[in-house]
């Protein structure tokens, strides 16, 4: 991939308040490559499934930080990564299917499946007790600034 034309990184404490502040700092960032509104709304959705999956499964009980950085790359493309230093993921592909849950009935099991469906590629790397990565990448109609 090319060099970003722009770029951001920053972190927060894993409480829920800061999903929605990522969220808009993440849709106020990609504003940059003057998406549609659906493209916005699709990676508003995307980024808030992440952090909220980085809170609940990553960090379940306890508080933890979520490292968040974007790049905007000179094709159109924004790339965003989503990391915590939680739990981890035993088993990605068996997470990754549709209503698959550890958190019991109070959750869809649906997140990285919204995740997928709204971007282009979804990336999940993930080891036990080290935290896990969640890539998203969508490419943007609009022309980079």
């Amino acid at each position: 991939m090319k060099k970003p034309i722009n770029d951001f990184k920053m972190n927060v404490l894993s409480k829920s308040v800061n999903e929605g502040f990522l969220r808009a700092v993440t849709s106020a960032f990609c504003s940059l490559a003057d998406p549609t509104l659906e493209e916005i709304s699709d990676i508003k959705t995307a980024v808030s499934e992440a952090v909220t999956n980085a809170i609940v499964h990553g960090y379940k009980e306890k508080q933890g930080r979520i490292y968040i950085d974007a790049a905007l790359y000179p094709d159109n493309i924004i790339k965003i990564k989503i990391r915590d230093k939680g739990c981890g993921i035993e088993d990605v592909q068996k997470a990754m299917e549709p209503l698959f849950t550890t958190a019991g009935d109070d959750r869809s099991g649906l997140g990285f499946s919204v995740m997928e469906s709204f971007t282009d590629k979804l990336s999940v790397r993930s080891a036990p007790n080290k935290g896990t990565v969640v890539t998203l990448t969508k490419k943007i109609s609009g022309k980079c600034e």
